[in-house]
């Protein structure tokens, strides 16, 4: 049964096994603004979705990691829904994501409504694609 909520001080240990593209004082952060959330199946946690505020006015979506044997179940895309309905009633018109091309997430996004929107060409690592998701009003 999919369960979310935001993330605690007491997950940090379960947060790092996923994601250890940040810091120890950023995890902090993601604790104290609400900005970090837990995923799980019932009881046991299976994920962790983060984001931040790009251009300080735009909720940009880091990173949802489930772990594998939970892929294409369905906890992405709820979690992605109540992420998002939390952003339509905090007020925002719109929310973005970006993943690396050669990565499968950007075929999710797109399912999920989130339409391209440019790209970052990096010297030496897989072009980053960036994609919005604008809720009707």
């Amino acid at each position: 049964m999919f369960e979310i909520r935001y993330v605690n001080e007491q997950d940090k240990k379960f947060w790092f096994s996923l994601d250890n593209h940040m810091s120890n004082d950023e995890f902090l952060f993601k604790v104290r603004d609400k900005r970090g959330y837990i995923i799980s199946n019932g009881e046991k946690p299976i994920g962790i979705m983060r984001y931040n505020l790009f251009g300080d006015n735009t909720p940009f979506l880091n990173l949802i990691h489930l772990e594998d044997s939970y892929h294409g179940k369905g906890f992405g895309k709820q979690a992605m829904k109540y992420w998002e309905d939390e952003m339509k009633n905090l007020g925002y018109k719109l929310v973005m994501t970006s993943t690396q091309a050669d990565e499968q997430a950007q075929h999710f996004y797109r399912k999920l409504g989130y339409v391209d929107s440019g790209c970052i060409i990096f010297k030496k690592e897989p072009t980053e694609l960036f994609f919005i998701k604008y809720f009707e009003e």
